[in-house]
């Protein structure tokens, strides 16, 4: 079946904001050496930008060709439940009395390890953290995991590589780290419901493969790093104000509660607003709420699934060609370039496929989704928190697939021989 002018153009669109996705660096670049024109430099190299400004492009070229009613029909057939939640679960992780918690966690874990404190705490972080997004949901594991890395290591000064290569550990572990449930990995939770897969059988098939590729990749890099962390003294910050046991179960409460009811947004978006309105009545208990960083966040996720609601008619052939073992890679290669829970999405809508075919395609969605900030949902999540420790103040996409491409690796032996 031949594709319409607008998915064409779709398609066009979105080829065109993976380019603009691997050039934001140079953008920002632009933007410190000719600050003449720094605004709009600066618009261009946010990479949480790319995709809504594109996906805008996307629909003023649906109301040139098809009209009106049929832009707005075609926004209100996507779902935009996802972003909606990644905003709210970033605001509320990223609150102070649960970053605090979830740092005292990592601490007394951290202290059953015989190694320096530096060594020991940045091994924790980015083996408990990212497993633990199978039950408080990757982008809360996500939203956690960077602001204790940004704390603890990314403003003070570590080399780049390090910072590069902490990166690519995070977001494949994370990716991977969801799968020991059946509702906290986006590309899961794509096809859970219609498949029958519950936890029990994630973590039989999926989840005790991901926690060994997930402990393996956390283990090399801080083997590899060991001096360089070993060396690091974190000093601890002025005593701030003591956040009494109360407010702290109240935001666990919230945290807890939008987890359980991640597919309502009526219902999380009201206890975000909730939350909102809690932490400010007790603001002394507060830093500043990252309310801006989720929603560019929410807008790059938004405008995803707006280019991605077009690449249907191209993308689906190609995962009904595949053979088993060729879908595998094929998916983890697929994953870096379209977002691995639309990719398992399209996947669920064919009809009769074997457990072998269902494997293959989510082993593969979740192994690839470290290797680009597109390639699952959480990751612009971790861009963002993390983005301004870097040079320019951007993450380079490149530098970014050549450090996921060791721990990808790992969790390809883990899934295909395990």
């Amino acid at each position: 079946m031949s594709p319409t002018p607008i998915e064409l153009i779709g398609a066009v669109l979105f080829a065109i904001a993976l380019i603009h996705t691997f050039s934001t660096k140079f953008f920002e670049h632009l933007a410190h050496t000719r600050p003449a024109h720094s605004g709009i430099w600066h618009f261009l190299g946010e990479v949480e930008v790319v995709f809504g400004f594109w996906a805008m492009v996307l629909i003023v070229a649906f109301l040139i060709t098809n009209g009106k009613q049929a832009a707005t029909t075609y926004l209100e057939q996507q779902s935009f439940t996802e972003p909606m939640f990644v905003f709210a679960i970033m605001v509320i992780a990223g609150s102070r009395p649960i970053i605090q918690f979830a740092m005292l966690c990592v601490k007394i874990i951290a202290r059953i390890i015989p190694w320096p404190d530096g060594k020991a705490f940045y091994f924790v972080t980015l083996s408990f953290v990212p497993l633990l997004g199978s039950f408080i949901t990757e982008p809360a594991a996500m939203t956690l995991a960077g602001l204790i890395l940004l704390d603890r290591y990314y403003s003070k000064g570590i080399t780049t590589r390090l910072k590069y290569v902490t990166l690519g550990v995070l977001l494949v572990n994370v990716s991977i780290g969801g799968t020991m449930t059946s509702f906290a990995a986006p590309p899961v939770l794509m096809v859970a419901g219609k498949w029958g897969w519950d936890s029990a059988f994630m973590f039989a098939t999926f989840g005790w493969k991901a926690m060994l590729a997930v402990l393996v990749n956390a283990l090399v890099v801080t083997v590899l790093f060991r001096r360089e962390l070993s060396q690091m003294q974190y000093k601890e910050q002025p005593q701030q104000t003591k956040t009494p046991l109360p407010v702290l179960f109240i935001h666990l409460f919230f945290l807890v509660s939008v987890v359980t009811f991640a597919h309502h947004p009526e219902v999380f978006m009201g206890l975000l607003l909730f939350f909102i309105g809690f932490a400010h009545a007790y603001e002394r208990y507060q830093d500043r709420l990252i309310l801006r960083e989720g929603l560019m966040v929410a807008f790059f996720l938004a405008g995803l699934v707006i280019l991605g609601g077009q690449q249907k008619w191209w993308l689906q052939p190609i995962l009904v060609g595949m053979d088993n073992t060729t879908l595998f890679y094929g998916a983890t290669i697929l994953t870096a370039i379209t977002d691995n829970a639309a990719l398992t999405f399209l996947g669920s809508l064919l009809e009769g496929t074997s457990a072998e075919f269902q494997y293959s395609l989510v082993a593969g969605a979740v192994t690839g989704g470290g290797l680009t900030v597109i390639a699952n949902a959480p990751n612009p999540a971790g861009f963002a928190i993390l983005k301004e420790s870097f040079e320019d103040d951007a993450i380079h996409p490149l530098g970014l697939l050549v450090a996921a491409l060791p721990p990808t690796f790992i969790a390809i032996l883990a899934f295909q021989l395990l």
